[in-house]
């Protein structure tokens, strides 16, 4: 059904929005979480699964004890409280991807539990309440074959029982409340530095594109002042940064337009459409008792000493707003400089491009620049683009060479998104070197003169300034290859 929504500053005027937000980080363990079968990323269906994984008769688990340690250290980063004793328990639920029927995860005792993480937006400092950090179990992989990729209208579905049994961090916040205008802007501020934070752990790849980092969008609304949370709508596995952001924006708007019909929010779970822009309804939202949660009766409790804790609280990186603050001061950045770097998304690429060798301010103008133009142009986050940052690194190496200029490096970033090679390969394949030979630029600045004689006669009479015009023939005739100060040079000998 479609629904005309409500604009977005209507919405604030009539109510408060409420956020909550799950993310499930995937490990990178080398076993699975309760057995020792391989977690490698892209393996041919079904050939990293055993009787454990596959919750075959008989099969008996045993923790991951490098999954607990990522997990104690999860928790520690975002200042939580870690259990002295906790234990799994059985979610019971029937779907295709859960081979057990049963889902291994944490329910009232988690390992980690009240913390926070503070997250900047707009200059505000916004504490996001974190609720709990529990481990558990990834599911399966359904593929619904037909022409809508959904269930719904599917020909058939395949599962893939590969991802099964990968270890998996869920960190839920408690409700986000009072941001306002801003909602939109805070859910996608936290997921991007609790990525950075993942990343900074070396517990995952935390990559959206595979799956490493999934997101649901909890979102209500109540009338303005109210003081209370109204019905929330589980927006479910949005991957992407710039998606969470739409997808609470919609979903205010959506929920907002319900109730200004006289109509109720219903709870439930909601599937994201990045082609269109929109969600759509998928199944009512269970409560917990729906799914029985009892204690796992194959796995002994889990009891992290003190000691180990506070060894593992020695390992953490460097605080995240700390290190922005150093490296802002490190690089030299204005706030507004380091405040677009953040909201980009591009912090975590320029400090790694300025590691592999590249000055701060040629690495923020690529990221920020030429290449989110690129991901915006495909839909997706910047972090998931193909160029690392040692390949900018390179391109900007062969630019300060003067190998190549700011325009052939945008061809170089064509070869590297298409697959090319390294960018001196995609230079030397591509035929972009600059041209600085003094007999081919010479040829090249006598047709511009000759073209161009009332150009010519200006810089005679002491108007150096319209050498432009003559550099930019030249430029255009060379198809952006000539070495531009080279030129000039060439240009003002001739006519001076």
């Amino acid at each position: 059904m479609t629904v005309e929504l409500v604009s977005f500053d209507d919405v604030l005027t009539d109510f408060d929005p409420a956020l909550g937000l799950e993310v499930h980080v995937e490990l990178g363990t080398a076993t699975k979480m309760f057995c020792g079968c391989p977690t490698g990323f892209g393996a041919a269906p079904n050939t990293q699964v055993c009787p454990t994984c596959l919750g075959l008769p008989g099969s008996m688990p045993a923790v991951n004890r490098t999954a607990v340690e990522s997990a104690i250290r999860i928790g520690l980063a975002l200042n939580c409280e870690i259990a002295e004793w906790c234990r799994f328990a059985r979610k019971n639920y029937f779907y295709p991807d859960m081979p057990k029927n049963f889902q291994t995860s944490q329910y009232d005792e988690p390992i980690c539990f009240e913390g926070h993480m503070d997250v900047e937006v707009d200059g505000e400092v916004v504490r996001v309440e974190i609720e709990r950090a529990h481990m558990e179990e990834d599911t399966g992989k359904s593929t619904h074959v037909g022409t809508s990729g959904r269930i719904h209208g599917a020909d058939y579905s395949l599962v893939d029982y590969n991802r099964a049994g990968i270890p998996l961090i869920e960190i839920v916040t408690k409700p986000i409340v009072g941001a306002g205008a801003k909602a939109p802007a805070v859910a996608r501020a936290y997921v991007q530095q609790l990525r950075e934070l993942i990343v900074a752990l070396g517990v995952s790849e935390a990559r959206m594109d595979q799956g490493n980092l999934r997101a649901d969008v909890n979102l209500s609304l109540a009338p303005r002042g109210s003081g209370r949370l109204g019905t929330r709508t589980e927006t479910k596995n949005v991957n992407s940064f710039r998606s969470i952001e739409r997808a609470v924006r919609y979903e205010m708007q959506r929920h907002a337009a319900v109730l200004a019909d006289g109509g109720s929010i219903t709870q439930e779970t909601r599937h994201w459409h990045e082609d269109t822009g929109i969600t759509t309804s998928g199944r009512e939202k269970s409560d917990a008792e729906d799914y029985r949660y009892f204690p796992e009766p194959d796995l002994v409790p889990v009891a992290p000493s003190r000691e180990w804790v506070e060894e593992l609280r020695g390992t953490l990186p460097e605080n995240p707003t700390v290190k922005r603050g150093r490296l802002q001061a490190d690089w030299g950045f204005s706030d507004a400089e380091m405040r677009d770097t953040v909201n980009g998304g591009a912090l975590l690429l320029v400090e790694r491009t300025v590691d592999a060798g590249a000055s701060p301010q040629s690495a923020r103008k690529w990221w920020l620049t030429e290449l989110a133009r690129r991901a915006n142009d495909l839909g997706v986050d910047l972090v998931d683009l193909e160029v690392t940052p040692a390949q900018v690194a390179g391109v900007q190496a062969l630019v300060e060479a003067g190998t190549i200029n700011d325009k052939l490096a945008r061809q170089v970033f064509d070869g590297l998104l298409a697959g090319e090679g390294d960018p001196a390969e995609i230079v030397e394949a591509r035929g972009l070197a600059v041209v600085s030979d003094d007999g081919a630029l010479g040829a090249a600045v006598d047709t511009a003169i000759a073209a161009n004689p009332d150009v010519a006669q200006k810089i005679r009479d002491g108007k150096h300034a319209a050498a432009g015009a003559l550099i930019g023939a030249v430029m255009k005739e060379m198809r952006g290859q000539a070495d531009a100060a080279r030129v000039r040079e060439l240009v003002l000998e001739r006519l001076t």
